[in-house]
């Protein structure tokens, strides 16, 4: 049973393997040239207080020096979507097609049970839907690894640059990329045994996975655990607006010592912790300024901070976990409904 599975999905693993090597081949030709960028660049033993200006440079000429800069929001969309391609392509025909076909009478009509088929199927293209994803995540991980490491060291000014808890880059790398394939490929089947037609499962598996990507990094990743609170005096780094009126913004998309952490919220309280949005005194020095060095100093000279609500660096790996386990709990629950469901097919 298993071989006449692997036989069975020769063709997507034939495109997977050819996809994969591709893949690979464009990595390995550019990643050396990036790697001697960032030997050259001096981050390699950069003292704290000169690592960000490094970086920021190491990310501009990185931009600068050739596709990288295209490569890599690619290469992560790429991995994003192709458990979303293998949950079309894999993942919804599984069912529907043998329904649609006629041929579910001849494959459940034999010595092999239809729970055994669906548990040698589910196996093996799971499987196979995690080795392809993770093994372009790895991929991709290793050939960007100097640019998370500058981004690590405080870098920022290039625009395809991103950190860790970004929401492309984080179901792209670490141990998601596993969790999201399992589902993609195991919503398909769902989708194909509660539907029993092709196109319309594929539809349905594409609607919903988007949802989940969408709603996920939205609403659900940003509450798994307690966010930790600070407030940061009014410096470097801070994006600053107001209005002729003297109405102002202030936010924040960093913490000092804590370059990778993830920015869930900031902006400006006053001495008492209190959201402040406008300051009297500071009104003529804003106008006059136009959100120049006299207004941020005035606005700082009169207690004005900027409070941020943050999750540490040190959670990427929990989260990581935690979102994967999510992905795997949703599987089981697909899993065990697809039996079900397939014992009353007729």
């Amino acid at each position: 049973m298993i071989r006449l599975s692997l036989l069975q999905l020769r063709v997507q693993a034939v495109t997977a393997a050819a996809a994969l090597a591709a893949f690979a081949a464009l990595l390995a030709a550019t990643g050396p040239r990036m790697a001697s960028l960032y030997a050259a660049s001096g981050l390699s033993d950069c003292q704290p207080a000169s690592c960000g200006n490094l970086a920021s440079n190491f990310l501009q000429q990185v931009n600068a020096a050739g596709p990288y800069g295209l490569l890599y929001p690619l290469g992560v969309i790429l991995i994003a979507v192709t458990p979303a391609v293998i949950g079309l392509f894999w993942g919804a025909p599984l069912i529907a097609r043998e329904v649609e076909t006629g041929t579910s009478a001849l494959a459940w009509g034999q010595s092999v049970t239809r729970t055994r088929w669906l548990a040698v199927k589910l196996a093996v293209g799971g499987l196979a839907a995690m080795a392809v994803t993770e093994g372009m995540s790895l991929l991709q991980t290793w050939w960007a690894a100097p640019i998370g490491r500058a981004v690590g060291q405080g870098g920022s000014g290039a625009s395809f640059a991103m950190g860790q808890f970004s929401p492309l880059a984080f179901v792209a790398h670490g141990i998601t990329p596993l969790g999201y394939a399992a589902f993609a490929f195991t919503l398909g089947v769902t989708a194909g045994a509660l539907i029993q037609r092709t196109v319309p499962a594929m539809a349905v598996t594409l609607v919903v996975f988007a949802a989940v990507q969408i709603a996920m990094p939205l609403w659900i990743r940003p509450s798994l655990f307690p966010a930790s609170h600070t407030t940061v005096t009014i410096g470097r780094g801070i994006s600053f607006s107001n209005n002729a009126h003297g109405n102002f913004r202030l936010t924040t998309g960093s913490l000092a010592g804590q370059p990778e952490a993830w920015i869930l919220s900031s902006g400006a309280v006053n001495a008492a912790g209190h959201p402040v949005s406008a300051v009297p005194a500071c009104t003529q020095a804003m106008v006059s300024s136009a959100g120049g060095p006299a207004a941020v100093n005035c606005l700082a000279s009169h207690g004005v901070r900027i409070a941020v609500t943050y999750q540490p660096a040190s959670r990427y790996w929990p989260f990581q976990w935690t979102e994967t386990g999510i992905y795997l709990a949703l599987v089981l629950a697909l899993a065990g409904y697809c039996f079900r469901r397939l014992s009353r097919l007729s």
